[in-house]
């Protein structure tokens, strides 16, 4: 079996190693989502992981309600993740856009007052971290209540996730990656208690997985299928969404994928004893593995000896790690050198900034 160490070909992109770095939402952009400077060094700091997913990344205004995330709709986006991109490559790295749309978790703050959108006519629990009010320092927001995308307005989603997917290869990606996981948009499609359509696009799992196929089908046909690459999150309620029989429905979403021929499919599953959510089912993973075909990757809380032991077990091709990534730039020597970590900092996880982003050290 393969070690974390050893090279693998995620469909165009040649990994020197099986370590990717998860994608992870770090709020230094402008205003305007425009990626800024620092961003280049943070990510070339990282440059040694076998692959870098980046930062969940808009496909339009109305799919992004995060505060100082960045976009891939317009030029001055594309133009701006550029020089990120190229330090990325110059330090020996590979880097693949994370297309967004939050869906239900936009608040209105971010759409000038209307309405997300969603499967279904639902409200995601909790608040969510907004601009200040002119006349608060007040950032946190309980989220609105979604509409329904009408059928005649899907089209549209697809043009945007073309459009960015377009824009990411402009920009001198390596490929992209569909965000379908985490309670955003496609993940409140796919899943039983956020989607309550008659139409189409709901009731019958086929139904539910439609739009994931579509958008990644479209993707696909826009830059090729062996730099296109999905996330999923198949077990485990995640900010408010969750599915009854998710064995059934994930394995069918597996196999769709398959059928298109993406490069490569990227998990996070919660796991017992980890920090991000708890499981409330058996592993999905092995069924959509019986049925994926193409490398997988999963990522939930894995330290290098039980990364190791998926790759072993023959689970899964590659391992994401995440706040480790972010707290250990040089996280593929730390762990073959057997290296203490640094500690996260999570107080600084978006604050803006260089502290806790760039000025985490390197091992001596």
């Amino acid at each position: 079996m393969p070690s974390l160490f050893d090279p693998i070909q995620l469909g165009a992109i040649h990994a020197p190693n099986r370590m990717l770095m998860a994608p992870l939402t770090r709020g230094r952009a402008t205003r305007a989502h425009v990626p800024t400077p620092i961003m280049a060094e943070y990510y070339a700091q990282r440059a040694s992981a076998g692959l870098i997913l980046s930062e969940a990344t808009g496909i339009s205004r109305q799919g992004l309600g995060w505060a100082y995330a960045p976009g891939l709709w317009n030029d001055a986006q594309t133009d701006a993740w550029k020089p990120v991109v190229e330090v990325v490559h110059q330090a020996g790295g590979r880097i693949v856009a994370q297309l967004w749309h939050m869906g239900r978790l936009v608040h209105s703050d971010f759409l000038d007052g209307a309405r997300p959108v969603s499967a279904s006519a639902t409200t995601a629990p909790g608040t969510v971290r907004t601009y200040p009010a002119e006349d608060s320092g007040e950032i946190r927001r309980p989220y609105g209540e979604a509409r329904p995308l009408r059928t005649d307005e899907i089209p549209g989603i697809l043009d945007d996730y073309a459009n960015a997917a377009r824009n990411a290869i402009r920009a001198g990606f390596d490929g992209v990656q569909i965000h379908a996981a985490n309670g955003y948009l496609i993940d409140q499609f796919l899943r039983d208690n956020a989607n309550f359509r008659d139409d189409g696009y709901g009731g019958a799992i086929p139904n539910r997985v439609r739009l994931l196929r579509e958008v990644t089908q479209r993707v696909v046909d826009t830059i090729g299928g062996d730099r296109t690459a999905v996330r999923l999150s198949p077990n485990g309620e995640v900010q408010g969404v969750n599915d009854s029989s998710p064995h059934a429905l994930f394995e069918a979403a597996a196999a769709a994928l398959d059928e298109i021929g993406i490069a490569f499919l990227e998990m996070r599953e919660p796991r017992p004893g980890g920090t991000r959510g708890l499981p409330d089912h058996p592993p999905v993973h092995p069924v959509m593995r019986k049925v994926f075909k193409g490398p997988l990757a999963l990522n939930a809380d894995y330290h290098f000896d039980d990364a190791q032991a998926v790759l072993d077990a023959g689970e899964a091709d590659a391992i994401a790690f995440g706040r480790t990534f972010l707290a250990n730039p040089d996280l593929p020597r730390r762990l073959r050198e057997g290296l203490p970590l640094n500690p996260q900092r999570e107080d600084l996880f978006y604050i803006g900034g260089a502290e806790g982003y760039t000025d985490y050290p390197a091992a001596v």
